[in-house]
């Protein structure tokens, strides 16, 4: 299971407005391309957001999903990528000092990403993670997701 940290110069209720805001999710997901819907409920435990992966003209329509939505300290999705997948991202905000560390934690859950070597998949999420979370930080920390 891969893990990643970052400390970020906002609060924890700034991360989790761009969180909340499923037309974000391309903006700070690496791979993800474009938003096509979002459930009214998002990001209610079982609502959906439907998005693509990839890069034109090779793109993939699929979705991702709240399973759990404790905000500003947990969110628990399953992302959907097939056909590489699916895979649970957990994404955990504490306060530190004047900010926040955000831990985003992820592993492969379906599909033939399961049968990729434990220390490569690691090191693939891993390296992805690292530029997920810088991204997420440009907008948590520029205030995407907050109302004007």
């Amino acid at each position: 299971m891969a893990v990643n940290y970052r400390t970020m110069q906002c609060s924890p209720e700034s991360v989790f407005a761009v969180l909340a805001d499923g037309w974000l999710y391309p903006g700070w997901v690496v791979g993800a391309s474009r938003m096509r819907d979002v459930d009214a409920t998002w990001p209610a435990t079982g609502s959906t957001i439907h998005h693509s992966v990839g890069v034109w003209p090779a793109l993939l329509d699929d979705t991702t999903s709240v399973l759990e939505w404790d905000p500003p300290r947990h969110a628990l999705l399953q992302a959907r990528g097939w056909p590489i997948g699916e895979a649970q991202v957990a994404v955990d905000v504490r306060p530190q000092g004047n900010g926040c560390r955000v831990r985003i934690t992820e592993d492969a859950t379906a599909g033939p990403g399961r049968f990729v070597p434990l220390f490569l998949r690691d090191a693939a999420i891993s390296v992805r993670n690292t530029e997920t979370l810088r991204r997420l930080a440009y907008l948590a920390e520029g205030g995407a997701g907050t109302p004007q």
